[in-house]
Formats: structure tokens, sequence, C-alpha cells
């Protein structure tokens, strides 16, 4: 994954609203925008505008059904975001193991 398309990801997560829909989306498989504007504290053009933003990042994906549009969450851009972080935290950890060893006098 990019940093630019991990840049995304993170900042699509920033906001709390679109926190609130990515739940709603994993609770219901898929919705409308309509369906999840109820539950949220913001109209319905903003759900959509939310949902734009969390499609462009890869965390939901769009399907015409009919005449709606329905949302669904997309596992792979959380995944691949999560293995960034694991590796992050591996050489976090590895880095502090060698400076903790150095600090006692020994080998890392």
């Amino acid at each position: 994954m990019t940093q630019a398309a991990l840049a995304e990801v993170f900042a699509a997560l920033g906001d709390p609203n679109r926190q609130r829909l990515l739940e709603l989306l994993s609770a219901r498989g898929r919705a409308s925008a309509t369906t999840l504007a109820a539950p949220v504290p913001v109209t319905r053009q903003a759900v959509d505008k939310h949902l734009r933003v969390l499609e462009r990042a890869g965390l939901v994906s769009s399907a015409r059904e009919g005449r709606q549009v329905l949302y669904a969450v997309r596992s792979d851009a959380f995944e691949r975001s999560a293995a960034w972080l694991t590796e992050v935290a591996a050489s976090w950890d590895r880095q502090l193991a060698m400076i903790k060893a150095a600090a006692e006098g020994g080998e890392p």
C-alpha cells in the first residue's frame, strides 16, 4: 500500500461520522445513503459526501441496484492498513529492544 493510499485511509477514518457510517455498514452488510442517514446526526447529503470519501479511500464500495446505490464495507483496505500498522509496531519493538539492551549493557 502506498503512503498516499495509507494517508487517504487514515484521513477518511479520522472523522467520527465516517467511523459511524462504517460501523452501520458493517452491521447491516449493505445500505443506501438514505438508510444510513437516519441514525447519524448529519443530513442525507452529508452522508453521501462522507460515503464518497470512504469510497475514494477504498473503504467502501458502491453498486447500483435499481434506483438505489447500495454501499458495503471493503475489508481489503482495512487489512492492508492493519498490516502496515503491524509492520510499524514490529519495527518500534525491535528498536526499543535494542535501546533496552544497550541501556542494560548487553547485546540486542
